[in-house]
């Protein structure tokens, strides 16, 4: 992403700066989790054990004054364990709602694919609907309100790979990625200062300002010429040779979602075909199913979109 580490918007930058204390050199991902914030969507981070994902999700929500819960996600895992359940109160002579972790802002599943399709399943309700259903009755969540699920790469025995419907449902889907060597020495040396793990982080906006910034971003300028280059690109990857099943509407609607986001990031109030280029990897990478012979060659869907941004014509806007 070309321009994502120099944001203009202050708002933005007071964010990265205060996570700058916790992690190191990863700018690009936290303004991605904040996009996907900010237009109300959920993020899926495929990567690597040790790489720091729960680190930044924690960081997130603590930065951004916002509640966190964290679910580590396993076979045994049932809805009402992620939902929460009535239970029976003696003193009050009554059932009552114990909420469960899924009643906070930011809630990270951890390793997603380890759940059963049924828990898997009351988390889908709770990213669409922005919802839980606990017995017959219907209890809404807080907002804002994402999901940043995690997924390992390796050691696939004994998982429930997520159904291609649930993965429609996440607004983009993310690597973290290995750090360069002078970031890591940047984090041993850190972590070596302070001779304990944790890092206090202080809130720098607050629940109020961050629907203030999604206001913001709806507000954002589109050109039609660039409405309808958004259009033609997620329509070539239904067409696309190598492409089995390509990306639908929801991927049209996410692309111009996270664009906009960008450009309000970058403190415009109009979008340019940069802000599309930019996201489009993440926003429709993870929409587009190969042909079998593709996937046995090893093909990625990621090459295909790249391929489609170098093809379609860039509009000219004034």
């Amino acid at each position: 992403m070309k321009d994502i580490a120099e944001p203009i918007n202050k708002a933005v930058r007071k964010i990265l700066d205060q996570m700058s204390r916790a992690i190191v050199g990863k700018e690009e991902v936290i303004m991605k989790l904040l996009m996907c914030l900010l237009c109300e969507g959920h993020v899926l981070i495929e990567d690597y054990p040790g790489l720091g994902k729960t680190l930044i999700a924690k960081s997130f929500a603590r930065t951004l004054g916002l509640q966190f819960k964290r679910i580590q996600f396993t076979s045994d895992l049932l809805p009402a364990d992620i939902t929460g359940s009535f239970v029976f109160d003696r003193n009050e002579s009554r059932f009552v709602l114990r909420k469960g972790p899924l009643f906070a802002n930011i809630v990270l599943a951890d390793e997603v694919n380890r759940a059963p399709p049924r828990t898997q399943s009351a988390l889908l309700e709770a990213m669409q609907e922005r919802q839980v259903t606990i017995e017959d009755s219907t209890y809404q969540l807080p907002r804002p309100f994402m999901v940043i699920a995690t997924q390992n790469p390796i050691e696939y025995e004994g998982t429930y790979p997520l159904p291609e419907a649930q993965v429609d449902r996440f607004l983009a889907k993310i690597s973290v990625g290995y750090p360069s060597a002078q970031e890591e020495f940047s984090i041993a040396g850190k972590r070596n200062e302070r001779k304990y793990d944790d890092v206090e982080l202080e809130v720098v906006v607050d629940a109020p300002e961050v629907e203030e910034m999604r206001r913001g971003v709806e507000d954002v300028y589109v050109d039609k010429s660039l409405l309808n280059y958004m259009v033609e690109i997620v329509r070539r990857t239904r067409v696309h040779k190598d492409v089995e099943i390509g990306a639908s509407p929801r991927g049209t609607l996410a692309l111009l979602k996270l664009s906009k986001a960008s450009a309000w990031m970058h403190g415009r109030e109009y979008l340019i075909p940069d802000d599309i280029k930019q996201i489009a990897l993440d926003a429709l990478s993870h929409r587009i199913i190969l042909k079998p012979e593709q996937m046995l060659r090893g093909g990625k869907s990621a090459a295909v979109v790249k391929e489609i941004l170098e093809q379609v014509p860039v509009p000219k806007v004034d």
